[in-house]
């Protein structure tokens, strides 16, 4: 098996020799034929095209494309392609939709790209147990559709379709979160094949109990690991009915101050809403423009509710009660299936409609979290950072003739460049969304500089640096701040356990 590798490679230290930069890209020719064994010819690609497509995700990172990629078919292929890796020294990227936002899946050792798109099969589901078990490949807009008639639906929603199994492994969660939680509420168990090729199932094979106090937390070890701990190939995940009634809301304030407190008294009305969206009025323009929406042009909340017909008229009106005591100045209903489907969906397309705002720009988003009574204070000082770094527009431009609320039609804002500010805040989280010139040097430092002070802002505020992106690249000093000396060294410790040659996705979180 040694000659798999080039002689340049192998020797004292082989894998580190092999994960050398001058390096990339030439894995022998005896160490694809390996590959191709295992999953066949046609699902192994050394491609340059295909290397650069999965060697970025949707943040700035650079693309620092992997020396080949594979799409295994099923569980034993991915233990016997971990087992072929790990032996030789080669790094293994796992890869699902690509859809994250700190470069979780650059490949800046080189090595195999492990592609589980191709696993997508819904093993098992289990109504009465309100759970159901999914291969990597399946994202969560498939097993909502595959749930349709049962009832039941799986309510993590981060915005991008993302496969169910990439979502445990970056902890997601998203507009939903306040009143479903986050994948690690609602992830029961998963398969794991280890570095060396073991399967290991986190719970126990087959379990999928809601409470448990048997031993160490391995799921909730591997939910968040970001895939360097080894290749989630199977989640058992829990499920919920399918509320009985849903209304939705959008809400204009005069200021930021004026719709985070009403986010916090709703919450202290113990009013079970569903989703409490902020954007601020640079996003609300972005939206209106892209989505073709006509709301106000203001800080403004989309608010959601779940319950029976009973339920939700109180609901509603303990809503309307807050958000009028704190002077909102455009206040709107939506109740049918359709309006609903089209304000959420412009909220999660809010990061295309902040690109659109710079066509050529790339984004840069942050997501960091704070203690819910911190919130308007972190919210407020941003707007300000914002301003004062340059880093967002000017709202106040004259709106031109015939634009209405404010929506279509509305005069061009001034950017230079701009940011936008959206987030989950029921849960204290927001991120902002930076737009950035890619040639631009001075502007990629200045958002890097911004996104590090937020950062800090935020654990200042006995907050958290990512409440759903995760680390990867960008965050890992931040991480340090966050946990300390010795919460780092510990997950030092857990790393080198269960990967001692430090292969599975190499260079991130740690």
């Amino acid at each position: 098996m040694a000659n798999l590798l080039r002689p340049a490679t192998w020797g004292l230290f082989s894998w580190r020799g092999y994960c050398s930069r001058g390096t990339q890209g030439r894995l022998s020719a005896g160490f694809v034929e390996a590959l191709k064994a295992i999953v066949g010819s046609p699902h192994v690609s050394t491609a340059a095209v295909v290397r650069e497509q999965h060697g970025h995700d949707e943040s700035m990172h650079m693309c620092q494309p992997p020396d080949a990629v594979v799409w295994p078919q099923n569980v034993e292929q991915v233990s016997q392609l971990a087992a072929l890796c790990y032996g030789q020294g080669v790094p293994i990227i796992p890869f699902g939709t690509g859809s994250g936002l700190e470069g979780g899946v650059c490949a800046v050792q080189g090595g195999v790209c492990v592609n589980l798109i191709r696993m997508d099969r819904i093993l098992e589901l289990n109504p009465e147990d309100f759970s159901v078990v999914v291969e990597p490949g399946v994202t969560r807009k498939a097993l909502n559709t595959h749930l349709r008639d049962c009832g039941l639906w799986f309510p993590v929603d981060p915005g991008a379709d993302a496969s169910l199994c990439g979502m445990a492994a970056t902890g997601a969660s998203g507009t939903n979160s306040v009143r479903y939680g986050t994948m690690r509420d609602n992830v029961l168990n998963l398969e794991v094949v280890l570095p060396g090729g073991r399967q290991l199932h986190t719970a126990g094979r087959g379990r999928r109990f809601w409470k448990s106090a048997a031993g160490y937390n391995l799921t909730g070890l591997f939910v968040g690991s970001e895939g360097t701990l080894g290749l989630i190939t199977a989640a058992t995940l829990r499920l919920h009915p399918v509320p009985e009634a849903t209304v939705a809301a959008t809400c204009a304030f005069p200021t930021i101050q004026a719709a985070v407190d009403s986010t916090v008294h709703i919450l202290q009305a113990a009013v079970p809403v569903a989703r409490i969206e902020f954007l601020d009025e640079v996003m609300m323009d972005a939206c209106n423009r892209h989505s073709k929406l006509n709301c106000y042009v203001a800080p403004t909340l989309f608010l959601e509710f779940h319950g029976s017909e009973q339920a939700l008229a109180e609901q509603v009106q303990r809503t309307e009660e807050v958000i009028r005591h704190n002077g909102d100045s455009h206040f709107s209903w939506a109740k049918e299936a359709e309006e609903r489907s089209r304000l959420w969906a412009a909220r999660h397309n809010a990061w295309y409609a902040s690109l659109a705002l710079r066509p050529g720009c790339k984004g840069y988003s942050t997501d960091v979290c704070v203690p819910i009574s911190r919130l308007s204070e972190i919210l407020v000082q941003t707007k300000e950072d914002l301003e004062a770094w340059r880093l967002t527009g000017s709202a106040s431009l004259p709106r031109a003739p015939g634009a209405g609320r404010g929506g279509a039609g509305a005069a061009a804002l001034s950017f230079g460049p701009p940011g936008t500010v959206v987030g989950h805040v029921g849960d204290g989280n927001f991120h902002c969304i930076l737009l950035v010139d890619p040639e631009d040097p001075e502007e990629l430092l200045r958002a890097q500089a911004f996104a590090e002070q937020l950062g800090r802002r935020a654990l200042a505020l006995h907050g958290t640096c990512t409440r759903e992106h995760g680390i990867g690249l960008g965050k890992r000093q931040l991480l340090l701040e966050e946990v300390g000396v010795v919460g780092m060294e510990t997950m030092r410790q857990l790393k080198a356990t269960l990967d001692p040659r430090g292969l599975m996705n190499p260079g991130k979180v740690l």
